[in-house]
């Protein structure tokens, strides 16, 4: 398998279990409808949709840097050649790979913040610092995908005639 298949596998993963954190908020938002319809609205559940969108999002942040899935203006590219589109690719995952660094360091800290000031949801009294640490974790997989797509890149403009199945 290999250092880059486990490093996918994981990240492939990781994605998977935010899709799954997407589901269960999808499931509270249904049961807070359904009991609300009784008069019985589930406490809470703006909360529990707060954090879990936040944290589901984030889990998805690797995968599409590793994947190539982010928003690109194709228009603009669709012309250059490989060789051409590698660079810029190469490019971009430095500045992905800058950003997912500052944010989970910065990120990181704003969590130990979040413990030591105690911030809690206002309903379910829920330790807001405990959503921020699979969203540090995402950003690190954010830095080593890019870490992946750059030398993926780098390969491929140093050597363009090797790698014919993009």
């Amino acid at each position: 398998m290999g250092l880059r298949g486990l490093t996918y596998r994981l990240i492939e993963t990781w994605a998977l279990l935010g899709g799954i954190v997407i589901l269960l908020v999808v499931a509270v938002q249904t049961i807070s409808v359904v009991t609300g319809a009784f008069g019985r609205p589930l406490p809470g559940d703006f909360e529990l949709t707060e954090l879990g969108v936040a944290v589901g999002v984030f889990a998805f942040l690797p995968y599409c840097q590793l994947t190539d899935a982010n928003v690109t203006a194709d228009i603009f590219t669709s012309g250059l050649n490989r060789r051409n589109r590698a660079i810029l690719v190469f490019f971009a995952a430095v500045i992905a790979l800058i950003f997912a660094v500052v944010m989970a360091w910065r990120t990181w800290i704003g969590t130990q913040d979040q413990f030591a000031y105690d911030y809690q949801t206002a309903i379910l009294q829920i330790p807001i610092g405990y959503a921020f640490i699979p969203i540090v974790i995402s950003l690190v997989l954010v830095a080593v995908a890019a870490v992946m797509t750059l030398l993926e890149s780098f390969d491929e403009i140093a050597h363009p005639s090797r790698n014919v199945s993009h």
